[in-house]
C-alpha cells in the first residue's frame, strides 16, 4: 500500500459547485499539502441523466479561482486515470462479479413495481420496508431461486440488479477522525444497490473501487455521507481491502432558523452561495459569484477554513500558505457551522486593506473608463484616502464620485442641518481666503483655513459643514482640507460658489 498521503474531491458535474462543496475541496487540498501529499479531482458522473453540460468546467474554474488546484485529475493524468467515472465504466462490473463469487452480494430480479407493492404495502402496516436479511429470502434474487433458475434468467435477458449482501447480527465499528468511534448493528442496514439494470455501477460500488484504485488514504467529505459509512466499510472488507481513513465535515448551516445553507438563503438575504457566477443552461438562469461579487479568492478561502474548523487560537486572517501548516483535522467541529455573511464582509474588508494599492487603482481606474470619466486626479491617492472605508472595489465609486463630478443636488436633511443664517457671508470670505492660498497642498491648505476660522471666532462647524457640502453634496466623505486640496483652487471655489447660489 503506498504510504504517501493521497485525497480527493469528487463531485458530481450536476450544476454549479456550492461553497460547501468548495469547503469540502479546501479541507482536503489543505490536508493533502500539509502532509506533502496529492489532491486529486475525480468527476463522478454516472449518473448521466443529472449531467449538466458546463457543469465540470465550473468546478475546474472555481477551484482554479480559489487557488486550491488539483494535482491529479482531468487533463492531469498521473497514472491513476481516467479521472471520470464515465470513462471508467469498464473496471467497476468486474468488482460486481468478484463479490457474487465470494457469496458477498447476489443477482436481485424484483421489478420496480413489485418493490413499490411492497413499499406501499409496509406503509399502510405502518412499518418501513427495508431489503435485507430479515426478507431477501422471500424475495426474487440469486440466494432464494436456484442457481439453473438464476441462469436461465440472466440468459432469457430479464433485468436485474446487484445487491449488497449485508452482514446478519454484526457490529459494525467504524473510526471517523472528527466524530471518533461509532458503532452500527448490522440487522439495521439494507442491501443497498451496487449495480444498476442499466449497466452503471452506483455510486458506492463506483466510489469504494475508485478509491481504492486510486489509493486515496483519507476520505475527507460532507457529513451527509455518514449514513453511508457502515456499507462502505464492510465493501472494504468484502474485497479484503485496506479501507482509507474517514473524516464527516459537519454541515454549512442557513444564517437564520435550520437546516443546510441553500441557495434560496442566498437569494433572500442577498449574498452567493456560489464561488462563481453560473449560468443554468437550460433556464438561461443566472446564479450568483463570489468572484463577480467583488469578493477576494483569499477572503473566501479564509471565511470558508473558518466554517467547521479554528486553529483553537485568536488568529483569524489566514493566507492559504499559513491555513497548510495549521490546518487539522482534530481541530474540525462536529456540529453544523452557521453561515455568516457579515463575518464574510469582515473578511473581505480585511483583505481589501492588505491589496496592494495600486492593484485597487487599476480596477478602480476600468471602473471609472466604464462610466466615460476623464479625470486628471491621482487615483492611487483617492484609494489611500478611502480605503478604510470600503469593502470592495466597486465602494470606490460611491466613496469618491464627488472627486469627478460636482454635486448636482444636496442633500435635504444636511442643508438644514449646515446652512443657517450667516453662512452665505461665511463662504463668501472662505472663497476670497482661499484664492490667497498659493501652495495648494494640503499640509498648507490645513492650517491656512484653520487660522482663519480661529481668528473669527466661531465654532468650526459654521465653516466646516457647509464647505463639505458644497464639496460633496452631504455631510461625508474623508478630510475637508484634503478634499479641497484635491479639487484644486478653481473647482472648489466654483462649487462654493454653486452651494451659495443654490442653498442662500
Amino acid at each position: 500500500m503506498n504510504h504517501k498521503v493521497r485525497v480527493r474531491f469528487a463531485p458530481s458535474p450536476t450544476g454549479p459547485l456550492h461553497i460547501g462543496g468548495v469547503r469540502t475541496a479546501l479541507f482536503n487540498y489543505l490536508f493533502a499539502k500539509k502532509h506533502g501529499g496529492d489532491f486529486v479531482l475525480r468527476i463522478e458522473d454516472t449518473d448521466q441523466k443529472r449531467y449538466v453540460p458546463g457543469a465540470e468546467q465550473y468546478i475546474i474554474d472555481a477551484l482554479n479561482w480559489c487557488g486550491i488546484p488539483f494535482d491529479e485529475g482531468v487533463g492531469k493524468d498521473a497514472g491513476f486515470g481516467p479521472y471520470r467515472q464515465s470513462e471508467r465504466k469498464h473496471l467497476y462490473r468486474q468488482y460486481a462479479d468478484e463479490l457474487i463469487e465470494n457469496g458477498k452480494a447476489y443477482y436481485a430480479f424484483d421489478t420496480a413495481e413489485k418493490l413499490d407493492f411492497h413499499r406501499k404495502d409496509h406503509e399502510a402496516k405502518g412499518k418501513t420496508f427495508i431489503y435485507n436479511w430479515h426478507n431477501r429470502l422471500k424475495l426474487t434474487n440469486s440466494l432464494s431461486l436456484s442457481a439453473d433458475e438464476v441462469q436461465k434468467r440472466i440468459d432469457a435477458g430479464e433485468e436485474y440488479v446487484i445487491r449488497f449482501k449485508s452482514p446478519e447480527g454484526v457490529t459494525v465499528r467504524l473510526e471517523d477522525e472528527i466524530r471518533g468511534s461509532i458503532k452500527i448493528d448490522s440487522n439495521t442496514l439494507d442491501d443497498k444497490v451496487l449495480f444498476k439494470s442499466d449497466g452503471m455501477p452506483t455510486y458506492h460500488l463506483a466510489n469504494i473501487v475508485d478509491d481504492h484504485l486510486m489509493e486515496i488514504t483519507h476520505v475527507i467529505r460532507g457529513e451527509e455521507w455518514l449514513p453511508s459509512l457502515a456499507l462502505h466499510q464492510l465493501l472494504y472488507d468484502a474485497f479484503g481491502w485496506q479501507a482509507p481513513k474517514f473524516a464527516h465535515l459537519p454541515l454549512i448551516m442557513k444564517p437564520v432558523g435550520k437546516g443546510k445553507l441553500s441557495k434560496r438563503d442566498g437569494d433572500k438575504m442577498g449574498f452567493p452561495v456560489f464561488p462563481m457566477e453560473w449560468k443554468d443552461p437550460k433556464t438561461g438562469d443566472i446564479s450568483r459569484g463570489y468572484k463577480e461579487d467583488g469578493y477576494l479568492p483569499e477572503a473566501v478561502v479564509n471565511f470558508l477554513a473558518f466554517l467547521g474548523w479554528n486553529p483553537g487560537t485568536e488568529q483569524e486572517l489566514f493566507s492559504l500558505e499559513e491555513l497548510v501548516p495549521a490546518f487539522d483535522l482534530s481541530k474540525v467541529n462536529k456540529g453544523g457551522a452557521k453561515f455568516d455573511p457579515d463575518k464574510t464582509k469582515w473578511y473581505q474588508h480585511q483583505y481589501l486593506q492588505k491589496l496592494d494599492n495600486s492593484i485597487i487603482s487599476a480596477q478602480f481606474s476600468s471602473i471609472l473608463d466604464e462610466k466615460g470619466i476623464k479625470t486628471e486626479q491621482n487615483i492611487e491617492n483617492i484609494v489611500q484616502m478611502l480605503k478604510e472605508r470600503a469593502t470592495f472595489i466597486s465602494d470606490f465609486w460611491e466613496l469618491s464620485s464627488f472627486f469627478f463630478q460636482a454635486p448636482e443636488s444636496y442633500d435635504e436633511k444636511a442643508s438644514k442641518k449646515a446652512w443657517k443664517e450667516g453662512t452665505n457671508e461665511l463662504m463668501q470670505e472662505l472663497i476670497s481666503v482661499i484664492e490667497g492660498i498659493n501652495d495648494f497642498s494640503s499640509e498648507n491648505v490645513t492650517p491656512t483655513i484653520k487660522n482663519w476660522i480661529t481668528s473669527k471666532e466661531i465654532g468650526f462647524g459654521k465653516v466646516m459643514m457647509p464647505l463639505r457640502l458644497s464639496l460633496v453634496g452631504s455631510l461625508q466623505g474623508p478630510d475637508v482640507f484634503e478634499i479641497v486640496s484635491m479639487l484644486g483652487k478653481e473647482e472648489s471655489i466654483d462649487r462654493i460658489h454653486n452651494a451659495i447660489k443654490r442653498l442662500g
